[in-house]
């Protein structure tokens, strides 16, 4: 199913804002459409005054604000990254995205200089860009890695270890124990994001309830294990599943093993990519906790195929917040507080960067409460037929 115009669009936007004028060519290339239809939707942003056209390239609606850089350290040739902070987050990431403009308004507002760097998917990206910008004079970094996987989260935690400048950790928090649990971070407690969810669908008296999340990133391995946890500690809650959101939603190529029933007293390894109008009828479920928004915008859309309204025959509650005030209906949605997260990354870094008193001071692992956005996808379940 194809993506969401108006998720494309915001990702130009994200693009644009965060690096200037873009070419119409460069950005069909990076969002992998056709120049048609980027030209097409740079001419609409355009005409709703959300960006600027010029001939084959598109403008934020104002430019980045000039900066006074920082004097480069001693030894350190001006020009390249010197003096700046690294700031690196996955392509295509658009919940990330608004993490990356918050950050950047704080470090723009205190005349530091940006160095973005966009990690592209293939395992191990981030490396070489924090390598190549630490060469080139960068005194700080922040940095959002994609570790799709476990595996791949822990194969970045010796050389994120040492990378030798001040760093802070954005929306990732490390395995505990591990060798970047004494690094400073920032992220959102999706444990509490989850509770919110289950506990507005509980309060509207569902009783059966399924999340499909993904599986390919620490926000979703966390999503996971919270609604797990929550779920069997709810009394209210008689049965729950845990399944897929999408067949691309896994970390690898591992074909994924049926998913079994769960419930308070049970357990199964919800890896499997189900149809979701089958299971609820299956299972006579009928509140549903769905990662991410363009997943859920899918599988509403799928479930209105398959004869399920939303909310009518099943309440719905998606998590991200990106783009689920666009569906239709609109949806109910947990919101982390994406674009906090990245102001208070930045002001955590400047402060290490300072050299004032307390610079230096104790590892913070900040978190931020999510919250919930209540519109039109969630009520009362039906009640049973005779």
């Amino acid at each position: 199913m194809r993506e969401p115009v108006e998720l494309r669009r915001q990702r130009i936007l994200s693009v644009v804002e965060s690096r200037g004028a873009v070419k119409v060519s460069a950005l069909a290339a990076e969002l992998d459409v056709s120049v048609v239809t980027v030209r097409r939707d740079v001419e609409e942003l355009a005409r709703d005054g959300r960006l600027r056209r010029g001939h084959g390239v598109a403008r934020p609606v104002r430019e980045p604000v000039p900066t006074a850089p920082v004097p480069a350290a001693r030894g350190e040739e001006p020009g390249g990254d010197a003096g700046a902070v690294a700031l690196v987050v996955p392509e295509r990431h658009t919940y990330l995205y608004e993490t990356l403009h918050g950050a950047r308004s704080v470090l723009e507002e205190s005349g530091i200089r940006i160095a973005l760097h966009i990690a592209p998917p293939s395992a191990g990206a981030e490396r070489p860009l924090v390598e190549r910008a630490l060469a080139d004079g960068a005194r700080g970094l922040l940095i959002a890695p994609r570790w799709r996987s476990a595996r791949s989260e822990e194969l970045d935690y010796g050389w994120l270890a040492n990378v030798g400048v001040p760093t802070v950790l954005m929306e990732r928090r490390p395995r505990p124990g591990s060798a970047l649990h004494a690094l400073d971070s920032v992220c959102s407690d999706h444990w509490y994001g989850i509770h919110l969810a289950v506990d507005h669908l509980v309060s509207l008296g569902h009783r059966r309830i399924v999340l499909a999340a993904r599986d390919d990133s620490p926000t979703a391995r966390s999503i996971r294990t919270a609604f797990a946890e929550i779920a069997a500690a709810r009394p209210e809650v008689a049965q729950w599943s845990v399944v897929l959101s999408s067949p691309q939603a896994v970390p690898g190529p591992d074909t994924p093993a049926p998913a079994e029933p769960r419930g308070s007293a049970g357990a199964g390894d919800g890896r499997a990519v189900l149809d979701l109008a089958a299971l609820l009828r299956e299972r006579g479920v009928t509140g549903v906790v769905l990662h991410g928004d363009v997943d859920a915008l899918m599988l509403v859309q799928r479930l209105a195929e398959s004869g399920v309204e939303v909310p009518r025959d099943c309440s719905v509650v998606a998590y991200d917040d990106v783009v689920a005030a666009l569906g239709s209906p609109p949806l109910t949605a947990v919101a982390p507080p994406k674009a906090e997260i990245g102001r208070a990354a930045a002001e955590l870094l400047l402060h290490r960067l300072s050299g004032g008193a307390g610079a230096s001071g104790p590892v913070r692992r900040t978190e931020l409460l999510p919250t919930l956005k209540v519109r039109g996808s969630a009520q009362e379940p039906p009640r049973p037929t005779d």
